[in-house]
């Protein structure tokens, strides 16, 4: 298996943009996620139009403090988590990663020793 295939087929939607937020790579469930905004042609267009304010403000943000920024939402009926978080090679910044995925209702929280 090649090292960088895992993330293609997993069961979240995985979007990576460079610092310009120019988006370079998404997996086939954001493919599939976002195929009324244009699916696989989201790929080298940016980021930002994919998202309104002030949320592109928030993004912003964190792209120049090179935090991650984790927060639920509820679409289309489904709840979900987005978890937004830089990516680095090699030491070196290359952008930001946003992970999507469908989450329960209601989910247990255990606190673990």
């Amino acid at each position: 298996m090649p090292a960088q295939s895992w993330w293609q087929e997993i069961d979240a939607a995985v979007t990576v943009c460079d610092p310009q937020g120019i988006i370079l790579e998404m997996n086939e469930k954001a493919v599939r996620t976002y195929a009324a905004d244009g699916g696989r042609s989201l790929m080298g267009k940016s980021f930002w139009d994919c998202h309104p304010e002030p949320a592109r403000e928030k993004i912003r943000r964190i792209m120049e403090t090179r935090t991650s920024n984790c927060y639920t939402i509820e679409k289309s009926g489904l709840k979900k988590m987005i978890y937004q978080t830089p990516w680095y090679e090699e030491g070196t910044y290359r952008g930001l990663v946003e992970i999507s995925m469908v989450i329960p209702g209601t989910m247990p929280h255990f606190i673990r020793k």
